[in-house]
């Protein structure tokens, strides 16, 4: 099943060397028939014809144009029909299949318009002139169309399945981008809540230290017993604390990822668009403005994942056909970061920042720097998430 499955996607990514491989074998088949008879004008007809099918899947448009360029003069000279004419049919399928639409309605019409050129050509001289004539011309022209008709159907259907099958494999590394981003985003959440944990923990501990420090102080002179017990608290205390927050590190470095990559900053943003492009979200970027200075890790990790989680609300909401757009201004007193897309997620599942858990999360993270988030439908359509940072937190 590998071999089949390697042969199968040689054939599909080396389309135009199969091609010309097919079209040499047809020319050789077709092409000195009529140099046996003595009739090289016949074989270099039969030629030009089957010669663009060498390109009827990696330029169909152009191949279809030759075909019908050729066509037109062998009509206009009054030739017979050759061997080379069954390049017809295949160059229909085959600009049905693969070419753009306005080619593919166009070689139906020209098809169907060959076929009523030939046989009026054939059929309205002296001879066959009359009611038999116009039976058999009609006849003629009818099997004409038919052939053109299924061929061209057979590509129309192969271009279906084609854009089903894409359709099917975008819609899978969408989804694959989007787990992942949700991921990323859940175990960031995680993170923040052993943060907080650990920020109870020390300050708590802290508060304890510092009121047995004190007493300790002020019975030092009086009663050292006091003094001695007060620091022998003080030393219980810390030596709780370490080990708490040891066990909570330890949580922390369980991600194998967390001991030798940094927490991502704005200079990784590069990266996190391409991701999200890669699952055909189109993302535009724009900085301005230079920075005063250098916001401190955490402000920037805040302003990384404000972006990652705006722009995964466009994928999961906005629609298939959305686009997004990206924007850092750096201001005299701090970052502000824009994102807006023109999807339709704000009226299908607008996520408020009151009621959407990813948004409610950034406004604590850019409440701790004393910034400011907002997020909200745009009028005509879309979706934009605001947010400030100052300076000032540094």
């Amino acid at each position: 099943m590998d071999r089949r499955h390697a042969v199968y996607e040689w054939f599909r990514i080396n389309r135009f060397i199969v091609d010309l491989t097919a079209t040499c074998l047809l020319i050789l088949l077709f092409g000195p028939v009529y140099l046996i008879a003595d009739r090289p004008w016949l074989s270099l007809l039969s030629c030009s014809l089957l010669l663009p099918l060498a390109w009827r899947r990696t330029r169909p448009a152009m191949a279809a144009g030759a075909v019908i360029v050729v066509c037109l003069i062998q009509w206009a000279v009054g030739a017979e029909p050759v061997a080379g004419q069954i390049a017809v049919p295949l160059v229909i399928y085959a600009t049905a299949a693969y070419g753009p639409a306005w080619a593919s309605r166009s070689v139906l019409i020209a098809g169907l318009a060959g076929g009523v050129m030939l046989t009026t050509r054939l059929f309205t001289t002296t001879a066959e002139s009359g009611i038999m004539g116009l039976t058999i011309g009609t006849l003629y022209t009818v099997l004409i169309w038919m052939l053109v008709l299924v061929s061209w159907t057979l590509g129309d259907l192969t271009r279906v399945r084609r854009l089903q099958l894409q359709a099917l494999e975008d819609r899978t590394r969408r989804l694959e981008v989007e787990q992942l981003q949700e991921r990323k985003l859940a175990a960031a959440d995680e993170r923040s809540h052993i943060a907080r944990e650990m920020h109870d923990i020390v300050a708590h501990s802290l508060s304890v230290i510092i009121t047995q420090a004190d007493g300790a102080r002020y019975a030092a002179a009086a009663k050292p017993e006091l003094a001695t017990e007060a620091l022998a608290t003080i030393a219980a205390t810390g030596r709780d604390s370490l080990g708490e927050m040891r066990r909570l590190l330890g949580v922390l470095r369980s991600d194998d990822d967390s001991p030798t990559r940094p927490q991502p900053r704005l200079s990784d943003l590069d990266e996190l668009l391409l991701g999200f492009r890669a699952a055909t979200l189109q993302v535009a970027f724009e900085q301005s403005g230079v920075p005063r200075r250098a916001l401190p890790a955490g402000a920037e990790l805040t302003a990384y994942r404000i972006i990652q989680e705006a722009l995964t609300n466009v994928m999961k909401h906005a629609g298939p056909k959305a686009t997004a757009g990206v924007t850092l201004t750096w201001q005299a007193r701090g970052l502000q970061l824009d994102i807006v897309d023109d999807g339709r997620g704000a009226a299908a599942d607008p996520p408020a920042p009151g009621g959407g858990n990813g948004l409610l999360g950034m406004g604590e993270r850019v409440s701790l720097y004393d910034g400011s988030l907002t997020a909200g439908p745009e009028q005509g359509g879309g979706f934009r998430v605001s947010a400030f940072i100052p300076y000032s937190e540094a």
